[in-house]
């Protein structure tokens, strides 16, 4: 029986092993570096923390959750529906969690996996399902380490973390800066947020589902489906806005500029947005303008000059005293797999193949790194949908293929139908709203490796086949030396 290893316990691992699991590959083991599931929602549990996507889409369609307390759940919801997912889909065996797995060596054969602690194991096939979510990324400022208050990223909040009566500062404007703000005003004395590009927004519908409904979901499961069709209509008609429709982005603009005109008041020109709708995400909030207006709050644009001991100072010559100051600044989303060493046939390291940005044959397989395949890989991100759903066509995809490996032995992606790909991402994105702005999609040089050009529906109809033409086989190639583990 073929031998599986994914790296990553989060939306994307568990799909994968559900769906093995599913088609009879049961030699299975998830390595987590941490000891719970749940991937980003596992590490994020800032005050305020929820899903921006609502929930009946952001679940698997082979688990609708009847429980959902609310359209846009909160942190602690999705965690406990992955949680109870990885015990009713029978993965719980499987678990290798509080693993980290620093090195992945093809030696011709197979995958050998190194630990932290030394120890190794081998495996047919490696799937690393990291996520773009999983690094934070904290900026360098200028005396950072002169500052005496406490600083924390968002993705690293803990319990330790004081609030209550104190004076913060939140540097970002981002996702979860404008959940966190409004979830942290009433309690802390002050705050100041330093903003850098104002984001655009839209409304968040959000609504409760009281007894009533949940129970009704749990007797009539069609409910849950049609909820489901309805929240992808929506996703639709904000995707082709994000994608290039005039009348869509008109619409979308519209209802976004009208809820800054309304809610913001006097920060109108401070929380105008000075790119296009689309460039970085849009953000759905109910509370950010109104927070913002609030005495104990106050927007600052201009530029961070430094940290002092007491506080932050800005390019403006003032001063902000500050008891914690918090990171809102996002993550390393372009380094696709940054805490791992991958050396594939020949020795070759997947580092040095992506140098120039990451790239992968539909974000799934990459030339040189036989039986390895990406879940959440380059240009998989989505802008406007549930990435789940990414999710579930790229676990679909991996069973096919590793049925081939099983099959057939090592199978690797030939390398021009991989550039090919490649050339046709880069094209159809070069174009696309996404190159107008500096943002978490695109590399230092500009190169977009995150986000798919296209509709979901897109993407799921090219991964529903594994198309045996665009592998090799590998099954006679001889067995190359492996490099050191230690290498970088």
């Amino acid at each position: 029986m073929t031998r599986v290893a994914i790296i990553g316990a989060g939306f994307g691992g568990i799909a994968a092993a559900h769906m093995l699991r599913q088609a009879g590959f049961t030699d299975l083991a998830v390595f987590d570096r941490a000891d719970d599931v749940g991937g980003v929602w596992r590490d994020n549990t800032y005050p305020g923390c929820a899903c921006d996507i609502p929930a009946p889409l952001y679940s698997y369609s082979f688990a609708l959750n009847p429980d959902w307390t609310q359209r846009f759940p909160p942190q602690s919801e999705i965690l406990a529906y992955l949680r109870r997912c990885v015990r009713d889909f029978g993965l719980t065996p499987h678990l290798r969690l509080g693993q980290t797995i620093t090195d992945a060596v093809w030696t011709g054969t197979s995958w050998r996996l190194t630990a932290a602690d030394g120890r190794t194991e081998e495996f047919d096939v490696l799937i690393p399902a990291l996520g773009q979510l999983s690094e934070p990324i904290v900026p360098r400022l200028e005396g950072t380490a002169d500052f005496d208050g406490q600083a924390v990223h968002t993705a690293q909040w803990s319990p330790a973390v004081e609030v209550a009566g104190r004076r913060v500062g939140v540097i970002g404007t981002g996702a979860s800066a404008i959940q966190l703000v409004p979830a942290i005003a009433d309690a802390a004395a002050s705050v100041v947020v330093f903003q850098r590009s104002a984001p655009w927004t839209l409304p968040k519908p959000n609504r409760r589902y009281g007894r009533v409904r949940r129970a009704m979901n749990r007797r009539l499961p069609g409910l849950m489906r049609a909820s489901r069709a309805g929240t992808w209509l929506l996703t639709v008609v904000t995707g082709k806005a994000v994608t290039g429709n005039p009348l869509a982005r008109y619409a979308v603009g519209a209802v976004s500029r009208t809820q800054r005109f309304v809610q913001a008041r006097q920060l109108r020109t401070q929380v105008r947005p000075e790119y296009a709708m689309g460039c970085k995400r849009v953000l759905f909030t109910g509370d950010w303008f109104r927070t913002l207006r609030r005495p104990d709050v106050r927007l600052v644009t201009a530029g961070i000059e430094r940290l002092t001991a007491t506080g932050v100072r800005t390019t403006d010559g003032v001063d902000h005293p500050l008891d914690l100051l918090v990171y809102g600044t996002g993550f390393a989303a372009t380094e696709f797999l940054a805490s791992l060493r991958v050396y594939g046939r020949d020795g070759r390291s997947l580092a040095d193949e992506w140098h120039a940005g990451a790239y992968a044959h539909l974000g799934i397989a990459v030339p040189g790194f036989p039986n390895l395949f990406l879940m959440y890989g380059p240009n998989t991100n989505t802008g406007n949908t549930s990435v789940v759903y990414f999710h579930e066509a790229q676990a679909r995809y991996i069973v096919q293929a590793v049925r081939a490996v099983d099959t057939s032995g090592p199978l690797e992606v030939r390398d021009e139908v991989a550039t090919a790909f490649d050339a046709e991402m880069q094209r159809r994105l070069t174009g696309s709203i996404w190159s107008g702005c500096e943002s978490w999609y695109r590399t230092g040089t500009g190169r977009i490796v995150t986000n798919w050009p296209g509709s979901a529906a897109e993407y799921r109809s090219r991964t529903r086949r594994f198309l045996a033409a665009d592998y090799t086989s590998l099954e006679q190639a001889p067995v190359a030396p492996s490099p050191s583990p230690a290498r970088t």
